[in-house]
């Protein structure tokens, strides 16, 4: 429940007139953090991204001490920022003017405290007449909380000039620096928590902006209905906040999580049953399959059956888009498991009934190698509108963004027409120069790309609401389903098409064995000499100085998920540097190609046209060969930097090989060390092609910022405290909650609802506008 950080400021008319929110409750979360802290405080909080009332409510403290309980300090790492309550056990002034150690150096003061199991040592540089007054405080035996950054000297950690108060028997701070007034502050309450910090921001001084904010937030009233409230079993709004922000004891705490963990749940189900009722209530037009047809004509020419699962989930597209209410479904399955082809299907039963279908892909990428697949599993049933086409053959055009301005013009006039029945594209299909002439099925491809309102806006650009399929590249754990799809049905296709090789999957370590980087070269070469192709893949693009901030390419909802600091990885290996030593090295001889997103669109479509032809024997890229493209003949692929990419993506890229009757092998290149994170997830993969146990691993690696695409767009994301893993029992909770509350209200007239409804939607769009 957190207000939109793009909030305007409330300038000119006044914030009543301009506010989008129906109740008070909401307008005075979403005021601006400077109404409250004043300009020069709320500015030291826009590196935590934290901008409104509402944001500092829920940023929150990682953990809590006691100032009446001395800290463990074992548990101290390097460069953490930490608050601890030790005890005073020796203090030393070196380089005093008049002392025994008299020199130029710059007068220096070390103090040892303690936890009574272990030591840390402090040390302050300061003016002579400040180590003395902080040798004062720093009496053996004084009870104190020290504040600062963990570092490492000689192999020891250390605090170097920390803050700190000195504190009596009774909680009471009795020392330290007047500037330390927030510190002193923080310890009136029996829990300190200690704050997420960025910048000059100390935690002390965050949890003194947190008591102003909750001082003005005094007579808040709770935006939940009392009998949500009530059946849900939690506390109110603002009690939650002073139980998070000011807690007495630990059982509030977990209290004010609970309340904060159902909000999200909640408005997160009552905004996608408001959605599923808002699409009933509109109609479509009814798309039934029509026997003798383009679909007819179309199956009796697969050289292939169709599996079970491709039948069954295909009865249930051609069974929901003949209703006169939209469709909405979402479709995944195992990687190679066919959705391309039941997607198909779908828009050419819709063709065949008099509308139109669209293909929506994240790149140009997907998005030409879609237009290729389709055309050619078409063959001259896509030649419609052309002399000596086929009975029933209707039109395949590609709208891209690069595309010059006379095939640009060309392709939206046969969208605008209909003369094309399928129109495949990337945003570009969104933009206001693209119209449909009776648009009846939107596909969206790669779903974790595109947000709702990518999906309302195509959707817009027909007469009545079109149906819609969602197409997901690897599965989704039905946790996530439930949360992040929850307007969507769900369909799931298991079973891989027969004639699938196997595909054997080995972690190479390129530290323990170098040498076998070396046989992983020789091993292309033996695909490629028995009539194969590969593919090699980076993680960046360039090396260069002058390289582009964006020339990596690991996905962004992807993190680097490792426990190993940065310098302890070495710089990830870059396309065009192994492409050209590959092609003059190791590869030397074999046909090498370059692909990555910084190419011309036509120098792209040029370079997978080979390789598809068979004419290039090896593929170096990056992940922009992750889905959609369909190379049979590819046998082997070399991942470098393997520890730099997450489950789903290395699952993903392991699907572009072993699509036909040859066994394929994938070589994931690491220098991780095996018990790290990221050698877990390599091993993972390693262990199993099963696409569903795999994203439950990656769950379990993951924030769920990650896993809802929420954190990609910089903004903070809006599930902070529920962990759908974890929580699938507030999630049934709240989903059921919201089903009573929009079945009994579907239009969720209820103002504090309607605010919840609407803050999720903004949050969405805002999401939406930031990528695009």
């Amino acid at each position: 429940m957190t207000p939109p950080s793009t909030s305007p400021p409330a300038t000119g008319a006044s914030s009543a007139a301009v506010s989008p929110w129906r109740t008070d409750t909401y307008r005075r979360l979403a005021a601006r953090l400077d109404s409250v802290l004043g300009d020069r405080t709320a500015k030291q909080f826009e590196a935590l991204k934290v901008r409104t009332v509402d944001d500092l409510m829920h940023h929150l403290p990682r953990r809590y001490f006691s100032a009446a309980e001395l800290s463990d300090l074992s548990a101290l790492q390097p460069e953490q920022e930490v608050a601890v309550v030790a005890e005073v056990v020796d203090t030393q002034a070196y380089n005093l003017p008049n002392g025994t150690y008299r020199t130029t150096k710059k007068p220096r003061l070390e103090a040892v405290i303690t936890d009574r199991r272990g030591s840390l040592t402090l040390t302050f540089f300061g003016a002579a007449h400040l180590i003395s007054h902080w040798q004062k405080d720093l009496v053996r035996g004084a009870r104190g909380i020290f504040a600062g950054k963990v570092k490492e000297f000689n192999a020891k950690l250390q605090l170097a000039n920390p803050d700190f108060v000195i504190l009596d028997d009774e909680g009471r701070v009795v020392g330290g620096a007047k500037r330390n007034a927030d510190l002193a502050g923080a310890v009136r309450f029996p829990l300190v928590g200690l704050y997420p910090m960025a910048g000059k921001l100390r935690t002390w001084t965050i949890a003194a902006c947190a008591g102003l904010v909750l001082d003005h937030l005094e007579g808040l009233a709770d935006p939940l209905p009392d009998w949500v409230r009530a059946e849900a079993e939690v506390v109110d709004l603002l009690t939650a906040f002073r139980a998070l922000h000011q807690p007495t004891d630990r059982s509030e705490i977990e209290a004010g999580r609970d309340r904060l963990r159902f909000d999200e749940a909640f408005a997160l189900q009552l905004t996608m049953a408001r959605r599923r009722a808002d699409a009933a209530a509109h109609g479509a037009v009814p798309r039934p399959r029509r026997r003798g047809g383009l679909l007819d004509a179309f199956d009796a020419r697969l050289p292939f059956t169709l599996t079970a699962g491709q039948v069954e989930v295909g009865e249930e597209i051609m069974a929901e888009i003949a209703l006169d209410h939209p469709m909405q479904r979402l479709l995944q399955g195992e990687v190679g498991s066919g959705k391309t082809l039941v997607a198909l299907r779908a828009m050419l039963a819709v063709v065949e009934a008099g509308g139109q279908a669209a293909l929506l892909a994240p790149t140009e990428v997907l998005a030409a190698q879609h237009h290729q697949t389709i055309t050619r599993m078409l063959g001259d049933l896509a030649t419609g509108g052309t002399l000596g086409a086929a009975d029933h053959a209707t039109a395949v055009t590609l709208i891209t963004g690069s595309q010059n301005a006379a095939a640009r013009r060309a392709a939206t006039l046969q969208a605008a027409s209909g003369e094309a029945g399928i129109v495949v594209g990337t945003h570009a299909l969104l933009g206001a120069g693209v119209q449909f002439a009776d648009l009846g099925l939107v596909v969206v491809d790669e779903q974790h790309r595109f947000g709702v309102e990518q999906r309302a806006a195509l959707s817009a650009k027909a007469t009545a609401r079109p149906h819609v399929l969602v197409m997901t590249a690897t599965p989704i754990p039905r946790s996530v389903a439930m949360t992040v799809f929850g307007d969507l049905e769900v369909s799931t296709l298991r079973e891989v098409p027969a004639g699938r090789a196997d595909v054997t999957t080995v972690v190479v370590d390129t530290r323990r064995q170098p040498t076998w980087v070396e046989r992983a070269w020789r091993r292309i070469t033996e695909e490629v000499a028995a009539g194969r192709q590969a593919y090699v893949v980076c993680a960046r693009i360039s090396s260069t100085a002058s390289a582009k901030p964006d020339d990596l390419e690991v996905l962004p909802d992807v993190p680097f998920l490792t426990d190993l600091r940065a310098e302890e990885l070495p710089p990830a290996a870059a396309v065009e540097d192994l492409f050209a030593e590959l092609s003059t090295g190791p590869l030397a001889g074999l046909a090498v190609e370059m692909l990555h997103g910084q190419l011309a669109a036509e120098d792209k479509d040029a370079v997978m046209r080979r390789f598809a032809a068979g004419e290039t024997d090896v593929l170096v890229a990056t992940t922009v060969i992750e889905v959609g493209v369909d190379v049979p003949n590819a046998s082997v692929m070399v991942v470098c930097d393997a520890d730099r990419f997450g489950i789903s993506q290395l699952h993903q890229l392991r699907g572009r090989i072993g699509r036909g009757g040859h066994p394929g092998v994938c070589l994931l290149l690491s220098g991780v060390p095996a018990d790290s994170l990221a050698g877990e997830r390599l091993a993972a993969v390693a262990a199993t092609r099963d696409g569903f146990a795999l994203a439950e691993v990656d769950l379990e690696q993951r924030r769920e910022g990650d896993v809802l695409g929420a954190s990609q767009s910089g903004h903070r994301s809006s599930l902070r405290l529920l962990r759908v893993l974890t929580d699938a029992d507030v999630i049934t909770v709240a989903r059921d909650l919201a089903e009573r509350c929009v079945t009994a209200d579907p239009d969720v007239t209820d103002p504090g609802l309607a605010d919840m409804v609407a803050l999720v939607e903004r949050q969405a769009a805002g999401d939406w506008l930031e990528r695009t």
